[in-house]
């Protein structure tokens, strides 16, 4: 009996320890703050600030990647001859990977200030698909619901997952 209660007594002690440790866990966990969105830049031009705002938006949506890192695509808004010639570029870069293919698992994702340029772009790269070529790779369209099914339409054939965030 003598030995039955030392074992209790051990037990109740263990236990009240152990949720003591987790007590403490969550009193952790509740100071920690929490994590504040990015807020999105009034400045069409703020190419720091849309970087940090389109960059959240893409963290938030890496859901079922499984490659070490996105291919991110921010398209420049300015309508300057420096910013079409970046834009240009992109085109050709994002031409070339959709042609050779994405690994399943990946994910790219396509923004920018100007919606409507970036859905452009992304139509331009993706009209020579091949269809079924882009099966189990995720792709993140961040703009403006106008501009969501004219996207979708793009990317459909490539048998791509779809995703689209309103910003």
């Amino acid at each position: 009996m003598r030995k039955f209660a030392l074992i209790a007594a051990l037990a109740l002690a263990a236990t009240l320890s152990l949720s003591a440790c987790n007590k403490s866990q969550d009193d952790q966990q509740a100071a920690q703050p929490t994590e504040q969105a990015v807020p999105k830049p009034t400045n069409p031009n703020d190419t720091k600030g849309w970087n940090a705002y389109l960059g959240d938006l893409v963290q938030k949506n890496l859901q079922g990647m499984t490659a070490s890192q996105p291919f991110a695509y921010l398209v420049d808004a300015a309508d300057t001859d420096e910013a079409k010639a970046n834009n240009d570029r992109q085109l050709s870069n994002v031409k070339d990977t959709v042609a050779r293919g994405v690994l399943p698992g990946n994910l790219m994702a396509f923004a920018g200030a100007n919606s409507a340029k970036t859905a452009d772009l992304l139509i331009a790269a993706f009209q020579d698909v091949k269809p079924g070529s882009f099966k189990d790779v995720i792709v993140v369209f961040i703009g403006d619901k106008a501009d969501e099914q004219r996207v979708t339409d793009a990317i459909k054939p490539s048998g791509a997952t779809f995703r689209f965030v309103a910003m």
